[in-house]
């Protein structure tokens, strides 16, 4: 029920109201990192513009639902933990690889806020609607159906993978094992996911539009009203989230280039194609498993698309290899030069 009627801003849905939130937040994070060229506010503004987004539409709902709270802390949990995590590592490193060709640039590094905007504003869709007076308006069902059950065991689970993950990742890059140039992650989940935070989080992501679509897959929500539509829509956040995550700023960034970087100049080449014959893209599991299973069932259902897939022959820069393995054999030489010049010894 509610304390108090919702607060009506702009629209029932909150749309409004969180888009031009949304677009100041980010314009100030923009106006500093432009003006004092600093990596270190990008993620954090990105994360705390989620809880900021919670937190206003659950005050303005005037509720105290049980689903509406705790799918607003639930978002809050997961943007807070991501950016207090991204930030700190941001401290360590000083500055952010990404912005390097477009830091000294006015519209460049704007698009990429804003591009920030429109993801927070659109993946907050299911809390958003959810607190909004267009779904509060007709009588919530209480806390505990199947889909508040599932959505909250996928939301732990994928919490806990996210955050684990994270840290095993970090605490490997700072070990001296991690510190050795071209390092294999294949420690913790990253024995079983080549990225399994990223599917921690798409796993967050959506627990969220299962838990907020109860009001209208209950059935207390009429098919074909506004509200019914909405919360369905806001399936757009999940589709936005794991676009970037399998297309434009994750996975095609990292599979193919990546083993392309490493067999053109050598970086431990062989450890590195070993795990990722032996290591599925994204569902965890044992390599026993992803080793064995064919190759049409990896590149369909186990997610790793072909234009993920490095084919040394097809993509790699055969002049640039030949030019290293050149060199090792003139270095090979030096060597076999300097060690026939030492005195024998008895």
């Amino acid at each position: 029920m509610a304390t108090r009627n919702p607060v009506h801003v702009l629209d029932d849905y909150y749309l409004a109201i969180t888009l031009i939130i949304t677009v100041v937040y980010q314009l100030i994070g923009f106006s500093i990192a432009f003006s004092l060229k600093f990596d270190k506010l990008t993620d954090f503004m990105g994360g705390t513009n989620f809880v900021w987004l919670a937190i206003i539409t659950l005050a303005m709902s005037g509720t105290t639902e049980a689903r509406q709270i705790v799918v607003s802390i639930f978002i809050m949990l997961w943007a807070a933990r991501l950016s207090g995590f991204l930030f700190f590592r941001i401290l360590k490193t000083g500055k952010d690889d990404r912005f390097d060709d477009k830091r000294d640039k006015f519209f460049p590094f704007l698009g990429f806020w804003v591009f920030q905007m429109l993801w927070v504003w659109i993946v907050s869709f299911p809390v958003t609607i959810l607190n909004s007076p267009a779904v509060l308006q007709y009588p919530q069902p209480k806390f505990g159906q199947a889909t508040d059950i599932v959505g909250t065991i996928i939301f732990v689970l994928g919490f806990g993978l996210e955050a684990v993950a994270d840290l095993q990742k970090y605490l490997f890059k700072q070990s001296e094992t991690g510190k050795v140039p071209g390092a294999v992650c294949n420690v913790g989940f990253f024995k079983y996911s080549r990225h399994p935070n990223y599917f921690g989080e798409i796993m967050v992501q959506l627990s969220l539009f299962i838990i907020a679509i109860t009001p209208a897959s209950s059935g207390t929500i009429p098919s074909g009203t506004g509200a019914y539509a909405a919360l369905y829509s806001s399936i757009l956040g999940l589709f936005l989230l794991t676009g970037l995550l399998m297309g434009l700023s994750g996975l095609t960034l990292q599979e193919r280039p990546g083993a392309k970087k490493r067999y053109e100049k050598g970086i431990r080449w062989p450890e590195y194609e070993k795990w990722l014959n032996e290591t599925s893209i994204m569902f965890p599991m044992p390599p026993v498993i992803w080793r064995n299973l064919p190759v049409i069932v990896k590149r369909t259902v186990g997610l790793e698309w072909p234009i993920y897939v490095f084919d040394p022959a097809k993509h790699a820069d055969q002049s640039k290899v030949q030019e290293r393995r050149a060199e090792e054999g003139e270095q090979h030489l030096t060597a076999a030069d300097r060690a026939s010049d030492e005195p024998a010894r008895d």
